[in-house]
């Protein structure tokens, strides 16, 4: 089938997730202090990222509701007792933090522009709605994606075949007219590849491998994906 509309990833994807939460977390302990048990805020920052990994996967199996993972993460991270209030309030604060250090990576606007004409756009998230409508409005953006659909409110998430379907229902087209775009290899890509869309792994990091998935380095590559150009981008594009 032809391509007829691109399925976005936002974390680490168009969003510059990984660097935003560091350098909201770094703002917020200069504040604050580091909490018991960390001797240097380099610790205390790979900590957060580990806890929050596992923390998610708890709430992407579905064994914890979304608030839930959130409170958990700040009780593991402070090392001590919370209430949901205290806890809730310790994470507020970091938003605020991490929403100020929000960007786009460089590539995306460029990448969007050129596919517009051609292409339509959604977004498929393993978030809610709530945060990713309005981090998509703050970054100014919402308006280039038609729907923006979330594991929150549809119960099931990436690499769910339903997820991926559920956002192909939104668009009213099939999932092989679909390409979904995302850092994730697993959950986005082969996700979406074994939902019957076009998976393409967004390999920032350059890690490579992965012979079976489509993938690229940066979203300068992808136009030329989707035309099936195999000379775009680098030689091991595929690889």
């Amino acid at each position: 089938m032809t391509i007829r509309a691109v399925l976005w990833d936002i974390d680490d994807t168009i969003f510059d997730y990984t660097r935003a939460d560091r350098l909201g977390l770094r703002r917020q302990l200069e504040q604050e202090g580091l909490p018991d048990g960390y001797a240097t805020v380099e610790q205390a920052l790979l900590a957060w990222r580990t806890i929050t990994e596992t923390q998610w996967a708890r709430f992407a199996a579905g064994e914890v509701g979304f608030h839930e993972q959130r409170r958990d993460r700040v009780r593991e991270f402070a090392a001590r007792p919370l209430t949901d209030a205290e806890a809730d309030e310790w994470f507020a604060r970091h938003a605020t933090h991490y929403e100020a250090a929000w960007e786009l990576f460089p590539d995306v606007l460029p990448a969007l522009d050129l596919l517009a004409g051609g292409y339509r756009h959604a977004v498929l998230s393993n978030s809610s709605i709530r945060n990713q409508d309005h981090k998509l409005r703050v970054l100014g953006v919402r308006d280039r994606f038609e729907a923006v659909v979330c594991a929150v409110e549809l119960g099931v998430s990436k690499p769910e075949a339903g997820a991926f379907h559920a956002a192909c229902e939104a668009l009213d087209l099939e999932p092989g007219e679909v390409a979904y775009v995302g850092d994730e290899p697993d959950i986005d890509a082969a996700g979406a590849a074994a939902a019957g869309l076009r998976g393409i792994w967004l390999d920032r990091k350059e890690r490579g491998g992965r012979p079976e998935l489509l993938r690229i380095e940066g979203l300068d590559q992808l136009p030329g994906l989707l035309l099936g150009d195999t000379r775009f981008g680098a030689s091991d594009t595929f690889g």
